[in-house]
């Protein structure tokens, strides 16, 4: 029989494992958890005190999802129910990877019993009671993990329900929403569909009304228009006679006057005979505003007035002073707004001899002018149809009608939406009416927008020709600017 003696035992000691003492004490009684490293080493993990087990993992998910379930929508609940589908894959999962770990628990643990056994074999004496105390330990370790892996097993069968649950949960979800939006689909639709009759009866109502009160309108003024020709006939409107007796007052007070305009016409010539027994022209036309001046000789011997030098002159009331009117030197000449109250005179000079023509009375005023120009001047900006018919001094050949604007600030003449001139009232500007030009120089007005533009401008009417110049020089002055003609500014 060999004989084992203590310094084999030390050897033994040595090359295998070191001898557990009996005074050592564990500080869990759970197997602790094992890991096997990169070179078949086994690592002890250290467990995390924050991490919850499984179980507890579940029943918070569950006490949470019935907690929420009363007060979540259906669309919320479904989405709920795939989050908590997916926390239980991944804790099955987990469970999953425990089993393997365990696994590998148990194969340690029977590893490490059997080099136990044989190294209880070789060794005697306190060593081999050390050894059989390792050896309980192990097999109490191994009741441990059995126990474990029962509790591992219990846990996944709840994970495994909770999971198909979940699922079944999931998929009433999907389904009551399913429902649910086909039934807001249908109540939409029979939304729509009501709306889509209402229209239209709204529409046909609104037609019938029309139609109705069309019908009712044409009625009404048919009755209205036999009740006027009824009392017409039966009993005559007192206002109507009082316009018939008006229009006849204006006739009678219009031939009067042209009677009155003629008289004096004698009596300035039958002066004028007494201070000269021959007098080789004479003014003709209406000495108002919105007509044309013309001298026309009343004589054979009177000579031709292209030969002659003309100048016509602006007088006071008093006949004291004159002024020159810039520009008018032709046979005729349209009086303008600045005419208004003055005496017009023309003198006309041929071979050394020197002629004067003075106006019976002083220009008046058109009727209507003053009372149209006011209606104008509460607008902001006035538009009249205009033609350019000179630019600078030359002839325009173009016809096309332009547009006037006449402001409070300004003036602007455009064709279309092309902006031909743009100017502010300022002392440079001008505006008068044309001197001369034929008949057509009362609807012709002259404007220089600035210094070294100018336009001739012919109007529809000599109307709105001269209710142009008195908006112009009225705005003109509200912003301190006198506007008038060539040399017009200077006070008589």
């Amino acid at each position: 029989m060999t004989r084992v003696t203590r310094d084999f035992g030390d050897t033994m000691q040595k090359d295998a494992v070191l001898a557990v003492s009996a005074d050592v004490a564990f500080a869990s009684s759970r197997f602790p958890n094992y890991k096997i490293g990169a070179t078949n080493q086994i690592l002890d993990a250290k467990d995390d005190p924050k991490v919850l087990s499984m179980k507890e993992v579940v029943a918070r998910e569950t006490a949470l999802l019935l907690e929420q379930q009363k007060r979540l929508s259906v669309r919320d609940l479904a989405s709920k129910f795939e989050k908590g589908l997916a926390a239980a894959a991944k804790l099955s999962e987990e469970a999953r990877l425990r089993e393997a770990v365990s696994l590998e628990k148990h194969v340690l643990l029977k590893k490490l019993r059997d080099a136990l056994e044989s190294l209880k074999g070789r060794v005697a004496g306190r060593n081999k009671d050390d050894v059989e105390e390792a050896i309980a330990m192990v097999e109490a370790l191994a009741v441990q993990l059995s126990l474990r892996e029962g509790e591992l097993i219990q846990e996944k069968a709840e994970v495994k329900k909770l999971a198909n649950f979940l699922k079944q949960a999931s998929e009433d979800a999907k389904k009551l929403v399913d429902e649910e939006r086909a039934y807001a689909r249908a109540e939409i639709e029979s939304a729509r569909a009501t709306v889509q009759r209402v229209e239209e009866a709204l529409q046909e109502h609104e037609r019938m009304s029309r139609a109705l009160g069309k019908q009712d309108l044409e009625e009404l003024m048919k009755e209205v228009q036999e009740a006027r020709r009824i009392k017409m006939l039966h009993q005559p409107s007192k206002v109507m006679d009082m316009e018939h007796e008006l229009r006849a007052l204006r006739m009678q007070l219009a031939e009067k006057s042209k009677c009155s305009l003629q008289l004096q016409k004698e009596l300035a010539r039958s002066r004028r005979g007494e201070q000269s027994i021959f007098q080789l022209f004479e003014l003709d036309g209406a000495e108002a505003l919105g007509s044309c001046l013309r001298i026309n000789p009343c004589s054979d011997n009177a000579p031709e007035l292209s030969e002659c030098s003309i100048q016509w002159y602006r007088l006071s009331s008093e006949d004291v002073k004159k002024a020159l009117i810039s520009g008018a030197t032709k046979p005729v000449y349209a009086p303008e707004p600045f005419d208004v109250g003055r005496v017009l005179q023309a003198e006309i000079i041929s071979d050394g001899q020197q002629f004067t023509l003075t106006t019976t009375c002083a220009i008046d005023p058109a009727a209507g002018l003053g009372s149209y120009v006011e209606a104008l001047v509460r607008k902001h900006d006035v538009e009249l149809n205009v033609v350019v018919t000179q630019m600078n001094g030359l002839d325009h050949t173009s016809e096309s009608i332009h547009v006037l604007h006449v402001g409070k600030m300004r003036m602007k003449l455009r064709k279309g939406k092309l902006t031909i001139a743009k100017e502010y009232y300022s002392t440079s500007m001008q505006l008068c009416g044309v001197r001369g030009g034929g008949n057509a120089a009362a609807q012709a007005l002259f404007w220089q927008a600035k210094k070294g533009l100018s336009f001739v401008l012919a109007f529809e009417s000599a109307r709105e020709r001269n209710a142009a110049t008195m908006l112009a020089r009225r705005f003109a002055f509200d912003c301190n600017i006198m506007l008038a003609g060539p040399d017009d500014r200077a006070p008589l």
